[in-house]
């Protein structure tokens, strides 16, 4: 079975058991989470599809780690202006462990 979630903007593709980089969610290491934004669910050949989301499944999950991902530059310049920019950025991530597929 698995079902696709949406959470951080972002729609993800997921079965029990898996492991997932999301955006941050704000709570603890060890924490469970409900994602109740569910869009679709799949798997024993039938297919239910929300409009926008399923309103009876959730997909339950634990969080495994908070970090930030690695640095990337951002470089900014015009020619001939004496005009150069530098600037970094380091993500927010939570990884999370599908436990469970709730319908």
């Amino acid at each position: 079975m698995y079902a696709v979630i949406q959470t951080g903007g972002k729609q993800y593709k997921v079965s029990e058991g898996d492991k997932l980089f999301v955006e941050k969610i704000d709570q603890k290491v060890g924490a469970k989470v409900i994602l109740d934004q569910v869009l679709l669910i799949g798997g024993n050949g039938e297919l239910k599809v929300g409009n926008p989301w399923l309103g009876h499944a959730k997909v339950e999950a634990e969080i495994l780690e908070q970090g930030r991902d690695k640095k990337i530059l951002i470089l900014k310049k015009k020619r001939r202006k004496g005009y150069r920019k530098k600037q970094g950025h380091r993500q927010h991530f939570t990884v999370l462990k599908i436990n469970r597929i709730a319908v």
